[in-house]
């Protein structure tokens, strides 16, 4: 089957750049991007691309080349499913609020939504894809609901996770470690996988195109994530041993990274891991394990959440000690808000939590992030409900200049590693801060010997305090 035209329903992190990716690797094909949200349709549309929603390298270029050639942004979703023959699903699915599953299970209502609202539209075969992170065996209920509409249309249901890493999306998406595609072992869904494959061959060599059954292609996808953030929490246990021992947790990472069988990465110690994938994925499969009544497997799993939400709070909870065990009425300057550099994406970031044990120390806070509004920072902080938003608007105070941000200020606060800060001028920074002038290195960025010199107090995640 020739797909000629795609549909991506979710103009959000997944679905933006990898649509505008396969725009400009398939220029034959068109592609279609629709949101129900007007405001974040238009910013795609605006006339200066550096202006998108999504700050990622490159793709702002990408969308320029693209845009209005083959690829377009639109409200009209019903228009758009009706004219594609493959839909891509890329909505969110966030944990749980409400009901069974509180606080664990994926939410799957805006999943449900699509399915009903293509099954309402479609008048001719459609292939629909997977692309949001679901639950094993989500495939199977979106195609109950497609397959019952009583109109005679046929549907095929891939999985086609997406393996990026935010900061890196745009070189995830050119150059994959692997596209996995799960579908049907029936003739029609083999059909179907291999014309969502052919669209990949445009630029990804077949051998990095991985094809398994559905069931598979969901579980790799939460799989992958929990593996990574495991990893993130044990040298992140392993910097706290090193900080009571005297060991370096940089050293051990890397002795135990040049063992070919473990690998160097995600192996750097830091004050936890944030985004929108790890922490959710991890409680997608806790669920998914106690659901089956695999508690050892779900305890497990569980473990790695608790020991990057305790990294969180001991972060914090060093600041308040070291300043004498006072935070109240200090200038604590954030230096970072996003989850991590080269991105504006601030879900889960260890900034807003450790933002908010500091709040609730009376402490205030002063945050420099290079692509983070202040919009955004205190909509973070009004979404924990643990103040009003007029204590978070009291407690806390964007700058535009890190300079400014850090005038005054009792400590600096490393919380996303920025390549910028490396370069800031630490002398002017030191002379302008009350004394003792104190640097807590939640990212293990910057030259510790070098701020030592200028007079800095420093302390980073996992070495002994000096």
């Amino acid at each position: 089957m020739k797909i000629n035209t795609i549909c991506c329903i979710g103009a959000g992190y997944v679905g933006g750049p990898t649509m505008a990716v396969i725009a400009k690797m398939c220029p034959h094909i068109k592609v279609i991007v629709v949101d129900l949200n007007a405001s974040r349709i238009a910013a795609w549309n605006d006339d200066n691309v550096n202006n998108i929603p999504i700050y990622e390298p490159g793709l702002s270029e990408i969308v320029a080349e693209a845009r209005g050639r083959n690829l377009f942004f639109s409200t009209d979703v019903e228009n758009a499913i009706s004219e594609a023959q493959m839909i891509f699903i890329s909505v969110n699915t966030p944990t749980k609020t409400y009901g069974s599953g509180k606080g664990m299970a994926a939410d799957l209502k805006y999943i449900e939504l699509c399915a009903r609202q293509i099954a309402k539209v479609a008048v001719n075969d459609k292939i629909v894809v997977e692309k949001s992170t679901l639950p094993v065996r989500t495939a199977e209920a979106i195609k109950n609901i497609l397959d019952n509409t009583g109109n005679g249309v046929k549907f095929q249901i891939l999985s086609n996770p997406e393996f990026l890493a935010e900061g890196t999306a745009v070189q995830d998406l050119l150059n994959p470690d692997r596209v996995l595609i799960g579908g049907d072992t029936t003739v029609e869904g083999e059909e179907a996988i291999a014309a969502l494959a052919a669209i990949y061959g445009n630029w990804i060599s077949e051998d990095r195109i991985l094809k398994t059954n559905v069931w598979s292609s969901e579980l790799s996808k939460l799989s992958a994530n929990a593996f990574l953030a495991q990893r993130v929490s044990s040298i992140n246990a392993l910097s706290e041993l090193c900080e009571k021992t005297g060991a370096d947790v940089n050293e051990v990472a890397r002795a135990i990274g040049m063992d070919s069988r473990i690998g160097s990465k995600f192996l750097k110690s830091s004050v936890g891991f944030g985004g929108s994938c790890f922490q959710k994925d991890i409680l997608n499969l806790v669920y998914i394990a106690k659901s089956y009544g695999l508690t050892e497997v779900a305890d497990y799993w569980e473990q790695v959440i608790i020991m990057n939400d305790h990294q969180k709070r001991r972060f914090a909870n060093n600041i308040v000690k070291t300043l004498y065990n006072t935070v109240s009425a200090k200038k604590i300057t954030f230096l970072g808000w996003a989850f991590k550099k080269d991105t504006n994406d601030t879900r889960e970031s260890a900034a807003i939590y450790v933002a908010n044990d500091l709040l609730n120390e009376q402490a205030n806070i002063a945050v420099y992030d290079p692509k983070v509004t202040e919009k955004q920072i205190l909509f973070d902080l009004d979404y924990l409900h643990s103040r009003t938003e007029a204590e978070n608007r009291d407690g806390v105070e964007v700058f535009e200049d890190p300079y400014e941000a850090c005038k005054d200020a009792h400590a600096i606060a490393i919380l996303t590693e920025w390549d910028v800060f490396k370069t800031y001028d630490w002398e002017k920074i030191y002379e302008q801060m009350h004394k003792p002038a104190f640097i807590f290195d939640g990212r293990n960025l910057l030259d510790g010997e070098m701020l030592s010199r200028i007079g800095f107090k420093y302390q980073s995640i996992g070495s002994a305090k000096k």
